[in-house]
């Protein structure tokens, strides 16, 4: 049997790790050794695949490339194998539940893990349904694929069940008359959507028109559209894979563009360790976005 192998695009879309950093690898490190095709482009091995979605793995949880790139496979899986120790198990009751719905996503069991959080949702209704579930369960799950004790594929099938649920329940809320305006979405290359649900659901609960974009919007469309909609506030989400260091930049261009009446938040898993900047507010929790989102109400007037 033939060892399959991924063309660069192909690798850039598995590992997280763009063509331009896999190349100055390449050039910089010796690794990736990618093959060459019939046509002369690049073509890697399954199982440097595998070594490259391991160290974007502890790239993300803190550790510095060159290292892990020199790094033996054994030391590499040490590293791994210490950080899935170090973290905290779940041992609370509530905690245990939490742990009863990752299992379910585990083991591959859809419809339990649909019928397990609906039964929560329709329990604790949406607000704590968001604080006490959702985002913590979003938390562990991102923790495990950081260290590998849940696939990619697991991983991706938690957030779309859990997309399906916050979609419809948002859905089910009381139309009419609603301020202020929220465009929610996401820039370039941040695919993540679940934390845009979870903030659309809170600002809907108290009160706010969120006018969702979805995810990768280019920032003058950003812009366009948050003038079209004559929104009050553009939030925008940022996840933990996201690179940090990208974040005060593209705030600041976004900023730039904005009308100046129009607010900029950004929260989520990124922003966590950031700086306040000038103009755009950051939050690091969404108890912080929904209180923002109350002072506005109290010391604004309503569109």
């Amino acid at each position: 049997m033939n060892n399959p192998c991924f063309s660069i695009a192909a690798v850039e879309r598995d590992t997280g790790l763009s063509k331009d950093v896999l190349r100055m690898w390449e050039r910089r490190y010796g690794f990736p050794l990618p093959d060459r095709d019939s046509n002369g482009e690049r073509s890697y091995p399954a199982e440097q695949v595998e070594r490259l979605r391991l160290i974007k793995r502890l790239i993300d949880a803190g550790h510095r490339p060159g290292k892990l790139i020199a790094a033996p496979a054994e030391e590499l899986a040490g590293l791994v194998s210490r950080r899935s120790q170090a973290r905290p198990e779940i041992t609370t009751a509530h905690g245990s539940e939490l742990g009863e719905l990752l299992a379910l996503i585990k083991s591959h069991d859809s419809y339990g893990f649909l019928h397990a959080m609906q039964q929560r949702l329709a329990r604790q209704g949406l607000h704590n349904f968001v604080q006490d579930t959702v985002a913590p369960l979003t938390h562990q799950v991102g923790l495990a694929w950081e260290d590998g004790s849940i696939e990619v594929f697991e991983e991706h099938l938690f957030t779309e069940l859990s997309k399906r649920l916050l979609r419809q329940a948002i859905a089910g809320l009381p139309g009419g008359q609603r301020s202020p305006r929220i465009l929610l979405t996401s820039v370039p290359d941040e695919p993540h959507a679940l934390g845009l649900l979870m903030a659309e659901a809170l600002f809907a609960l108290e009160g706010a028109e969120c006018i969702p974009l979805g995810t990768q919007m280019p920032l003058l469309e950003i812009s366009r559209a948050a003038s079209a909609h004559q929104a009050n506030i553009v939030a925008l989400s940022f996840s933990s894979a996201f690179a940090q260091r990208q974040i005060p930049g593209l705030l600041q261009q976004l900023r730039m563009v904005l009308p100046p009446a129009i607010a900029l938040w950004a929260g989520g898993a990124g922003v966590q360790r950031l700086a306040q900047m000038e103009g755009i507010q950051l939050f690091t929790s969404l108890d912080n976005a929904v209180s923002a989102l109350a002072n506005w109400n109290q010391t604004r007037t309503p569109a």
